[in-house]
């Protein structure tokens, strides 16, 4: 898998997003933008990884989310993942936010409790929860965290207006379907037409 790839996965917060599960009915098809032990930010719209200098993504759609004023953006769009008041991202300026690979540790502090939690919970089937300045696993203090899975950061192309990494958090490897080559049918969602210039159309 490489940066810029389309990829169909199995939609890990299928039911609500504070807990990932498995739907094998819900697939989503969104762009690989960050990939495991990449630190990712969103500066004024555009996505950037460190150490990293070719465009990501749909630059037309970013510049645009960079060129609009917040309150210009619809009710719930502008604020995102962790949805934490102290952290504060949102859609124009995000992270930095190192994306896991298998083997990292990673010390455990209010903010990468909040960073990281629902993918702890999952990796351990376990609580996790923060009090007292201390982290508990399953109601164990941990000062840090070794994590046993790989994770990807995802966004739609169409950036003012996809459920993706922003919102919903980072997607688990083993959700990964594989990568999407063609459109195959196409259907105007509003008028439930077929879209016969799009059938069939290669993915880039």
């Amino acid at each position: 898998i490489k940066r810029d790839d389309v990829l169909v996965f199995n939609f890990p917060y299928p039911n609500n997003w504070d807990r990932i599960e498995m739907h094998i009915l819900k697939y989503y098809v969104k762009r690989c933008i960050g990939l495991p032990g990449d630190t990712l930010s969103i500066k004024n719209g555009r996505f950037r990884v460190e150490g990293i200098d070719e465009p990501l993504g749909n630059i037309k759609s970013q510049q645009k989310i960079g060129q609009t004023l917040p309150e210009e953006f619809p009710s719930g769009v502008y604020r995102c993942f962790p949805y934490d008041s102290i952290i504060g991202w949102n859609i124009q300026n995000f992270g930095p936010l190192y994306i896991p690979k298998t083997g990292d540790r990673l010390p455990m502090n209010l903010k990468n409790y909040q960073l990281y939690h629902k993918l702890i919970s999952w990796e351990q089937k376990a609580k996790v929860e923060y009090k007292d300045s201390t982290v508990f696993l399953n109601g164990k203090p941990i000062k840090d965290y070794c994590f046993q899975k790989n994770y990807y950061f995802m966004a739609g192309d169409k950036g003012e207006n996809s459920q993706d990494s922003r919102y919903w958090g980072l997607l688990p490897e083993e959700y990964i379907v594989g990568k999407a080559a063609f459109i195959w049918k196409s259907v105007d969602p509003y008028t439930g037409k077929f879209r016969w210039e799009r059938f069939f159309k290669t993915i880039h």
